[in-house]
């Protein structure tokens, strides 16, 4: 089998620095000690690091929910939609199994089996820890993890131990029962249905008893927070803030997904979801308590492949049951694909934190931060074109530092090579969904989009196409800069 290329500055925001020392943000995880860090250094999910090099996949076995969430919808199905809860194919864990070695055979990155859902996998408890038991014995070398909403975790925890099952995530929404009634209509508990406050505070008690056991346990646990604007976006500081306290290593705020069209109550109850900068605000104030996570793509339940990417076409079980699939010799294959992946990230390491020349602030001229968005296939590199992109990656970049701050998704404007179809409508979507950039870099943008994105605000720049991200980020800043493009109204540096 072919090893992956891996370039040698291939990274879209993973750094291991602070800013004194090579001018990008500090790696989230760094303050972690070392038996933690290499729990996580190859794990996509819980490392923004390793998220560009190694791959992980779902499957969905767990068709039962014991909670209704305002914001899910689990009938609802679109191979192009990417948000939790959704599946195409419910495996039994057989299926579930042979699907888990056929995957991780044709691609040798993979190095995370998780079960999301479409329910809860700890409602499900025998299918879930079935599957688990039969990939302990049949793939030791892939990681096993779970995500729940904790309903039903306490009772699990020691079979979660059993597995060997080191990472688990937990869906905290809340830590007050009020605010969680505006979340959860019912949970299901001790066979009967139980509503609003009183659901919400037994699900509540549930989830920090869980976590607090699984830390004790050693075991890694990763928090979802859904940020619902008026409902408990200011109530995440609180929650963060708990968690940190209790031993959560690290906290995802995902925005909430509500569209109409998804089917669910805050769809269409006309619930807004927030905005970009809402999210990055409310991630840089959860920041000051624990590690967030900024590159989560809120993936389906059936998901395949490295995050931003869904492969899951390529193994359905119609193709499934037609591969032979040879996992020893896979395992061998795998092994030398990690140990290049290692070498390549150990090296970006070094080089980061070797002594670099950092400029004096006090007589660096006075320039401002901005946002740069990027279009990316990945590897590090600025190689998508505008027109086809789904997503761009956002960072924001000072004098001294860069920061990776998340992505914005969205709607190709090309869908082919000649034709961009009904391109000015998607157009001003996307423009839209890059609120607060002010430099947008691709490999291609057309002259339509040029001129629309320079009336917007945001100046288009195609001069930087298979550069990697963080060296052509850093030039375009500093070109803006020495032309006195970043400098700060007078009046605000006064006030500094």
């Amino acid at each position: 089998m072919e090893l992956p290329v891996i370039s040698n500055a291939a990274s879209a925001a993973a750094s291991g620095c602070s800013s004194s020392g090579c001018g990008t943000a500090p790696d989230a995880l760094s303050h972690l000690p070392d038996h933690i860090r290499a729990k996580v250094q190859d794990h996509p999910c819980y490392s923004e690091e390793a998220h560009h090099y190694f791959a992980r996949m779902h499957v969905a076995v767990a068709p039962a929910c014991n909670i209704q969430c305002n914001y899910c919808n689990r009938k609802y199905d679109c191979s192009n939609e990417s948000r939790p809860g959704v599946v195409s194919e419910l495996m039994t864990p057989d299926q579930a199994v042979k699907k888990t070695l056929a995957v991780a055979a044709a691609i040798p990155q993979m190095t995370v089996l998780g079960i999301a859902g479409p329910g809860d996998p700890l409602a499900n408890p025998v299918r879930t820890f079935e599957t688990f038991r039969q990939l302990s014995e049949q793939a030791p070398d892939i990681k096993l993890c779970v995500s729940t909403n904790g309903l039903s975790l306490p009772e699990c925890v020691d079979e979660l131990a059993k597995h060997n099952i080191d990472h688990v995530t937990i869906t905290i929404n809340c830590v007050d029962p009020e605010v969680g009634a505006k979340i959860y209509p019912w949970i299901f508990w001790e066979n009967r249905r139980i509503r609003g406050v009183e659901g919400a505070k037994i699900l509540i008690e549930q989830q920090q008893k869980g976590l607090e056991m699984l830390t004790a346990r050693g075991i890694l646990v990763k928090v979802n927070s859904v940020m619902i604007p008026g409902v408990n976006d200011e109530h995440l500081k609180e929650v963060s803030k708990i968690v940190k306290a209790k031993g959560a290593f690290l906290h995802n705020v995902m925005p909430l997904i509500a569209e109409a069209e998804h089917g669910t109550y805050y769809g269409i109850m006309g619930q807004r979801e927030p905005t970009a900068l809402e999210l990055e605000a409310l991630q840089d104030a959860c920041a000051g308590d624990m590690s967030m996570m900024r590159h989560c793509r809120q993936c389906r339940a059936d998901a395949v492949g490295m995050l931003g990417e869904d492969r899951g076409e390529e193994f359905t079980l119609d193709k499934i049951e037609a591969m032979e699939v040879d996992y020893a010799a896979a395992m061998v294959e795998r092994a030398k694909v990690h140990e290049a992946i290692s070498s390549e990230l150990e090296m970006k390491r070094a080089l980061k934190a070797a002594p670099k020349f950092v400029p004096d602030a006090q007589a660096a001229p006075a320039t401002r931060p901005i946002r740069i968005a990027v279009a990316t296939k990945g590897g590090g590199v600025i190689n998508e074109h505008f027109g086809h992109a789904h997503e761009f990656l956002v960072y924001e970049v000072t004098a001294t530092e860069q920061r990776f701050l998340g992505h914005r998704k969205c709607t190709p404007y090309c869908m082919g090579d000649e034709s961009c179809g009904d391109g000015e409508t998607v157009l001003g979507q996307i423009i839209e969904s890059l609120e607060g950039v002010e430099v947008l870099l691709a490999s291609k943008i057309g002259f339509e989009p040029w001129g629309d994105l320079e009336r917007a605000g945001i100046q288009p720049n195609g001069e930087h196409a298979m550069e990697p991200i963080e060296e052509a980020i850093r030039a375009v800043y500093d070109e803006m800069a020495a032309a006195g493009k970043l400098d700060f109204p007078i009046d605000a540096v006064r006030a500094a």
